[in-house]
Formats: structure tokens, C-alpha cells, sequence
């Protein structure tokens, strides 16, 4: 799969099939846009791609909205490597590329710097300056600029349609089982270990802590589930949430991982959400917080 950082296609990339959207969390719904494009491409010997935005517009448009992405650019790239592409373009979502009529995107991206032929959207696309482009919009440039225009019906799961917005709604409610049905995978989140205050290690627990950054926030609580690294792929149960036992002040994932008692501070890890187990609660003292630990640990295990 080769990673363009811009629109400007190597000639065996040009006159191809394209599928364009934020992809956010890759669902069921994303899955279902890309494999079509592919079945076309591959019905027709053409070269095959997505395209993608970074950052995710709507946290480019609102500075406010912090945690709001369900995977990383990164994890992006390593789920859409799966479906073994040809190419994948990443454009940098910017003023000036906001700026750009829905025409001015069709003439300057897609007919003269891609060639593409066929063009596959989800029902929902827009685009161009204050999203003024819609699925019409494409279909009304299509002669002009010599593409074809495939809208993808939206994939829907007992009625409901779904979308980005709506895992991000199951995952804010802990809804973790349902969530990894309609990825169609866990629910993960990646990092690099930090320093904390060690208080797991003094009464037994040590646990490898994680910022979110720009994730979406799980209902805050404790969940089971399993942690990935270069070196080992083992069970645990992770907390998130700000340890009121502790008066803590910070949002922190905080992972116990089963069979690993050693330093992996820096290093990148992911946890891989598998269920919710209860939420997060102020225990009365150590002792408390120790015996519902154990109990957690039981609970996930199972």
C-alpha cells in the first residue's frame, strides 16, 4: 500500500477507483463502502485507493472538541492496510483546503490530480467550503469531469444506521460488547506508558498508565481487557477514570495487565476493550479499594 501525503498520484495510480471519507473508527458501515470500491476495481483491473482527511475536520473547525476520534491516523493505517490497497492518500485538512468550493475540490483533486474513474461515498458525504458539496453535487460534475459517482446504501444494524457518531455515543455509555460488534474488532486504544504515582505497585497492583488524548472517553469505570505489545498480547482489567479513592485530578487509563510485573514505562501498548465491568466509585479505604480490586480481577478473568 503506498501512502501519499498529497493527491499527486503516481501514474499507476491515476484512473482508478476511490473511496473518500474521515473513516473514523472504520465500522462496519466503512467496511462495507471500501469493499465495494474494491470489487469494482478489481472487476475492472483498475487500481484501487482511499482517501482520507487528517486531522478529523470537524476537531480542525472546533479547537474545543478534544476527545472525540475512536482510532489514531496510525491504527487507521493499519486497519486499512488489511484490505490490501493499492494506494492510500492522507490530505492535510487545512484553512486553505477547507476553503476550496465543492467544484474547485471535483476539477483540482479528483479529475486533474487523481484521474479517478469511479468514486465511492457514503450517503452522508459532504465536502467543500461549510460542507456545501453533497452526493447532488457529485452527481452533477460527473460528465463534466469524467468520473462516476457510486453512493454505498448505509449499513444498518437492527434498523438502526451506522455511523461514527453512533459508536462514539456507545462507547461514552459503555456499551463496549456492542461497539466491537459494529467495528467488527475491540475497541482499542494505543500509547505510550507514563510515569504515575506508583500507588498500584504499594498495595499490590501495579498498573501501566495512559493518557486518551484525543480518544473518545469510555464510561468511567473499570473494563476487562486485553493488552497488546511488541512482546506479548496478555488479559487484564483497566480503570478509567480519575481515582476518587485518591483525590485524583486527572483523566488516566490505568491498566493491571495479568502475568506482568515489570517497568514498561515508554513503552507503546495497546488496550484492546473487551467489556464493562462496573463504574468507577470512591472506596471508604485501602482495604476496600483492595478487596473490589481482587473481585475485579476474578469477574474478568471469566
Amino acid at each position: 500500500m503506498k501512502i501519499y501525503k498529497n493527491p499527486n498520484l503516481n501514474l499507476k495510480h491515476c484512473n482508478g477507483v476511490i473511496a473518500i471519507g474521515n473513516f473514523d473508527g472504520l465500522h462496519l458501515g466503512h467496511q462495507k463502502v471500501i469493499n465495494e470500491g474494491k470489487r469494482k476495481a478489481k472487476k475492472n483491473k483498475l487500481p484501487f485507493g482511499v482517501m482520507t482527511f487528517e486531522p478529523v475536520p470537524v476537531m480542525f473547525f472546533n479547537k474545543k472538541i478534544k476527545n472525540h476520534r475512536i482510532n489514531s491516523l496510525e491504527q487507521k493505517k493499519i486497519h486499512l492496510k488489511k484490505f490490501k490497497l493499492d494506494f492510500l492518500i492522507i490530505i492535510k485538512f487545512n484553512k486553505k483546503f477547507s476553503s476550496q468550493s465543492p467544484e474547485q475540490f471535483i476539477k483540482k483533486i479528483i479529475f486533474k490530480k487523481t484521474k479517478c474513474k469511479y468514486l465511492y461515498v457514503s450517503k452522508n458525504f459532504k465536502f467543500g467550503f461549510k460542507r456545501q458539496g453533497n452526493i447532488s453535487t457529485l452527481k452533477k460534475f460527473e460528465k463534466k469531469y469524467n468520473f462516476k459517482n457510486i453512493v454505498t446504501q448505509p449499513f444498518k444494524k437492527n434498523n438502526k444506521t451506522i455511523s461514527s457518531t453512533f459508536i462514539r455515543k456507545k462507547i461514552r455509555l459503555g456499551k463496549i460488547e456492542e461497539v466491537n460488534r459494529l467495528l467488527g474488532r475491540s475497541w482499542c486504544v494505543i500509547g505510550n506508558v507514563i510515569k504515575g504515582q506508583r500507588r498500584g505497585r504499594k498495595i499490590g497492583f501495579p498498573t501501566c498508565n495512559l493518557k486518551l488524548n484525543d480518544y473518545v472517553v469510555p464510561k468511567l469505570g473499570v473494563y476487562a481487557v486485553k493488552v497488546k505489545s511488541n512482546n506479548f498480547y496478555k488479559n487484564g482489567i483497566a480503570n478509567v477514570g480519575y481515582r476518587p479513592t485518591f483525590n485524583g485530578q486527572k483523566l488516566l487509563l490505568e491498566t493491571n495487565i495479568f502475568g506482568i510485573n515489570k517497568n514498561l514505562y515508554n513503552k507503546v501498548i495497546g488496550i484492546n476493550f473487551k467489556k464493562f465491568i462496573r463504574p468507577e466509585k470512591k472506596f471508604r479505604n485501602l482495604k476496600y479499594l483492595k478487596k473490589q480490586i481482587k473481585l475485579d480481577i476474578k469477574q474478568a478473568s471469566k
